[in-house]
Parts: structure tokens; sequence; C-alpha cells
């Protein structure tokens, strides 16, 4: 069975995208962005005070005059997906995702809110961003290269979770993506979710870490992956850079 993307800000691009270029319907992007929370509104729009259902929010949305909607995912010193103003880039950095809006200028931030999440419009102005492919043989490397580090690190002995993982990096997981997301952004998206949670695992504890020098190596052999993992992401869930047609 397909699973939801976990990041809110990635369900919010690629069903986004979906549904401004014709190719998913508004209830689509609903039951799509929601993936079983209770609700998502949509809050600083044009002529909109009140926060909006995400439903009732979609045609002020498409007003704003976006093409698509692509994923951002900042981390402290490393703004991937951002290109500003400052208080966009804060606001998203602090959420730790955001979506941006491609042609319209304007970007959409998530808070959770109880069971649900609360979508702020903020300007915000274009981005870099690496291709799909680029993307890509990032992200090989930086899982190779990892892999073969955390094997000399010994780390199987004391997180047998992460030697299964690494294992079983031929297996993608299957996820729901909307029509029209290109094969390569999905299977893409896979492995970078794939390897958050190598480093996700990888990080739980320092319990059976024998030394401050173990702790350390394992944080500098998993940056490079967390890192790459993000900029793969982004790059799936980035419409900019997907391959014409």
């Amino acid at each position: 069975m397909a699973r939801s993307l976990p990041h809110d800000s990635a369900r919010m691009a690629w069903w986004l995208t979906a549904w401004l270029r014709g190719a998913a319907s508004p209830d689509d992007v609903l039951d799509g962005v929601l993936a079983g929370d209770a609700a998502h509104h949509v809050v600083g729009l044009p002529g909109d005070p009140e926060p909006q259902p995400l439903l009732l929010a979609l045609g002020s949305v498409r007003r704003l005059g976006p093409g698509s909607a692509g994923l951002a995912l900042p981390a402290p010193g490393d703004p991937v997906g951002l290109g500003g103003p400052a208080d966009f880039n804060a606001a998203a950095l602090e959420a730790g995702e955001a979506v941006v809006l491609e042609g319209a200028g304007q970007g959409l931030v998530p808070h959770r809110a109880g069971a649900g999440v609360v979508w702020r419009v903020m300007p915000a102005e274009r981005r870099p961003l690496v291709d799909l492919q680029e993307a890509d043989r990032g992200l090989r490397h930086a899982i190779t290269t990892t892999a073969t580090t955390l094997v000399d690190l010994e780390v199987a002995k004391w997180r047998p979770e992460v030697a299964d993982e690494l294992m079983n990096l031929r297996h993608l997981p299957t996820y729901d993506s909307p029509p029209g997301t290109p094969s390569q952004a999905v299977s893409l998206a896979a492995r970078a979710l794939q390897a958050e949670g190598i480093v996700e695992l990888a990080t739980q504890d320092d319990g059976g870490a024998l030394s401050s020098w173990e702790i350390a190596s394992r944080a500098d052999a998993l940056r490079p992956l967390e890192y790459a993992a993000r900029r793969a992401l982004v790059a799936a869930c980035s419409p900019e850079v997907w391959p014409p047609g």
C-alpha cells in the first residue's frame, strides 16, 4: 500500500502542483495533503484576513498566479530550497520546511496546530535548485560513502536497524504521488526518504557509542548523507527542475 510523504510541505508541493496543472481535483488535493490530519487552513491570503479551509483557499492560491509549487527543506547553515526574503527564510527555517509558489512571488510556511496545520502565505523569491540528475548523483554518492564509513565504525553492533536499512536500499518504498509526477521524481523522493531514515536511526541515541570520538565520527559520516537527502527530496518535489513533459 502506498504511503504519504512524511513532510507536510512535500505533500503540498506535489498535490498543489498537480491541481494547478489540471491533473488533480480539489478533493484530490485535500486528501493528498491532509494524509490523516483533521484539517489544514491557509492564512494571509490577499483579501482573506481570516484562516480559510484549504479546500476553499485553493481558488485564492491560484489567483496568486503560480505555475507550480516546490519544496524547501532548510536547516541551520543550509537554506536548501530558499531564495529569500529574510522573513520567509526565517519562518521556513523555524518550521524546517516550506512551499514556494513558483512564478507568484509567494510561499507557504506550515505550522502544526493540534491535529492539523495552518499554512501562512508570505512573500517568497525565486531560489537556486539542483536538477534531478545532479541531486540523484549526489545522493547515490553520499549513500555509498556513508555506508562504507558506518561499516568501518561498526555501527551495526549497537544499532542493527541501520544495517537492515542499508541492506534494504534496493527495495524502494511506494509513496502516493499525484498524476503527472515524473517517475524519476517519485523514485528519487523514495530514496531520499530512505536516506533520511538511516540518518534518523543512527542518531536516535549515543548509548552504543563507546567514546566521544565515535560519536563525532558518526556525526561526520552522517552529515553528507543528511545534506544530500534534503537536496534530493527538494529536487523531487520541485517541478522547476523536473524534465519537460
